[in-house]
């Protein structure tokens, strides 16, 4: 399947699922909808409808989580720090502003990601650490992650809070190279979407 059709797969999903009761569930659907149609987007090479729909996906899954529901469902700040991340690099040639992505990186942790039980919720609060450039804090966080949390994702981590370039491009190598191997992909889009999101925030930081 080509990304242009894929990208519109997921804009036509996201318009139907918008004629049906928004409560939390389906405000997740549209976010993921939202999120396919970014990626696919920004692999068929249109960076501008990449940032619009990034953009979209963020806002859905903030709405999702304030709708209620399981108080642990951390893919969704995770999902609104990925998505502005990987947007706003779509979206700075066009001199685009991301401070939606800071915002997005309070709401984590004013949400208690720091504080989180689950390895996922610290896996937030880490990236948004990072985000505002608390990196002491987001040191300090890495650890509590645990052994089952995936190695080539923390070794990333580890590797932007010491800003060394070399041990964030092996990590970044091996994520990538994890990615190939997976059987299944969110809404049926096989980008890494991990690798775009920390690529964003190693440019960030002078890294690549």
């Amino acid at each position: 399947m080509e990304w242009r059709e894929r990208y519109e797969r997921a804009a036509a999903r996201y318009a139907a699922g918008e004629a049906r009761d928004l409560d939390e569930r389906q405000l997740v659907q549209l976010a993921n909808s939202a999120w396919a149609a970014g990626l696919s987007a920004l692999m068929a090479g249109d960076r501008w409808e990449a940032w619009r729909w990034l953009r979209q996906a963020a806002s859905r899954y903030r709405e999702s989580w304030d709708a209620g529901g399981a108080p642990d469902a951390w893919g969704r700040p995770i999902g609104a720090l990925k998505a502005f991340l990987i947007a706003g690099e779509a979206g700075r040639e066009h001199g685009l502003p991301d401070s939606s992505l800071l915002l997005a990186a309070r709401w984590a942790l004013d949400v208690g990601a720091a504080e989180a039980e689950s390895p996922i919720g610290r896996y937030a609060a880490v990236l948004a650490l990072l985000v505002l450039d608390r990196d002491p804090e987001a040191a300090a966080l890495l650890p509590t992650l645990g052994d089952e949390f995936p190695r080539d994702v923390a070794d990333a981590l580890a590797a932007l809070v010491d800003r060394d370039a070399d041990a964030y491009r092996d990590a970044a190598n091996r994520i990538r190279r994890s990615f190939e191997t997976r059987e299944s992909h969110l809404e049926d889009v096989p980008v890494p979407d991990t690798a775009l999101a920390l690529d964003a925030l190693a440019e960030r930081r002078g890294l690549i």
